[in-house]
């Protein structure tokens, strides 16, 4: 069996130096890291290599949190009726908006996930929206995040087919683009993107980060026919980071959400959303060996029935992975019960990246 090769790495730097060096072979670069890990700081260390080069030119169009700052809201706060985005239109990313007329590009991919129209004013870099009669609306945050991330395929898709405007787009690079859509979406944003980036090969070296296990597995079988590598990125208590090669298994990051769980259960460092991820990872189980319950996977716990029942509610609340709170004692006894019946039952093999004690926990 080939030992699985696991880089270790001082900076973020250090790893997007990495990255570049990766696509002068290959054209894409697929990594799963859990948020906290340093995703979107990577992507803009990334960013700022070619920033920092000899020729000092920016060359990566780039997706990540920050990506929205780019937008902001002019409302009429006197009158209540005109509710706009505003566009900033010093940044490059905005180059061939007006010459190119972006709406028919950007509706193309609007109109798959959202029911939303919008109007483009070039003089005043506005934009307005509208639903059925209703104009000038103020739209939620998931739209007018999903309408970024549509105004960003757009570009994308400009720059792979080499219009004038973004030919100093060399690579691109995005992170995170579905963090609050539900599976149905992630799977359809995935797949979108997965079609427009193969047009990119051989043309634009492409990197796209997530935590997203759902978008990731689904990116991973999109691009497994072609030449790409697959990375899990994790974060040491010394500050320094392990990049493992995932090489041809797409559910490795199961096993690395397993060991998270493993690694806060015996550090007690606990938090209310390890029970979400318990119970992605017992209904993924359960699944796999065709059951219809994951209830399947925790047989043999004492108070079999409360266990289930406590784990069906405590796994459907709100929690932030932003804004962690630990675990009650009482709470805190019943997740480390279930986890441990669940783990001596299928006797998971944890890779040394996750059971290293330089592991970081978050």
């Amino acid at each position: 069996m080939n030992k699985i090769a696991i880089h270790n790495f001082n900076t973020l730097a250090d790893i997007a130096t990495r990255f570049r060096s990766d696509l002068k072979d290959i054209p894409f670069v697929l990594l799963y890291a859990y948020n906290g890990t340093g995703k979107t700081r990577l992507s803009v260390e990334f960013k700022d290599k070619s920033k920092k080069s000899r020729a000092k030119i920016a060359d990566t169009l780039y997706f990540n949190a920050y990506t929205e700052d780019l937008f902001s809201w002019d409302n009429d706060l006197d009158n209540d009726a005109e509710r706009r985005l505003k566009m900033n239109s010093n940044s490059k990313f905005f180059n061939g908006f007006r010459e190119l007329a972006l709406e028919e590009r950007i509706f193309k991919y609007l109109e798959r996930y959202a029911e939303l129209d919008f109007k483009i004013d070039y003089d005043n870099w506005m934009i307005s929206f509208s639903k059925g009669e209703d104009e000038n609306i103020k739209v939620s945050r998931g739209e007018e995040n999903i309408f970024i991330w549509c105004i960003f395929l757009a570009v994308a898709e400009l720059a792979i087919e080499e219009a004038e405007a973004y030919k100093w787009v060399k690579n691109i690079y995005i992170d995170d683009p579905i963090s609050s859509l539900d599976d149905n979406n992630a799977i359809a944003v995935a797949t979108d993107l997965a079609t427009l980036i193969k047009k990119a090969k051989d043309k634009i070296g492409v990197v796209i980060s997530s935590h997203h296990h759902l978008f990731y597995n689904v990116m991973f079988n999109e691009l497994k026919k072609y030449k790409s590598k697959n990375y899990f990125l994790h974060k040491k208590k010394n500050g320094e980071y392990a990049l493992r090669a995932i090489g041809d298994t797409p559910f490795f990051h199961h096993i690395a959400l397993i060991g998270e769980l493993k690694n806060s259960v015996e550090s007690g460092n606990i938090k209310t959303y390890h029970f979400n991820m318990l119970r992605s990872i017992l209904e993924k189980t359960a699944s796999f060996f065709g059951h219809t319950d994951f209830s399947r996977c925790i047989e043999g716990v004492e108070d079999q029935v409360l266990h289930e029942r406590a784990l069906n509610l405590l796994s459907h609340g709100a929690y932030s992975l932003y804004e962690p709170v630990d675990m009650g004692d009482d709470t805190k006894e019943l997740f480390i019960k279930v986890f441990r019946v669940f783990i001596d039952k299928y006797d998971f093999f944890l890779p040394e990246i996750l059971t290293d004690d330089n592991v970081q926990q978050e």
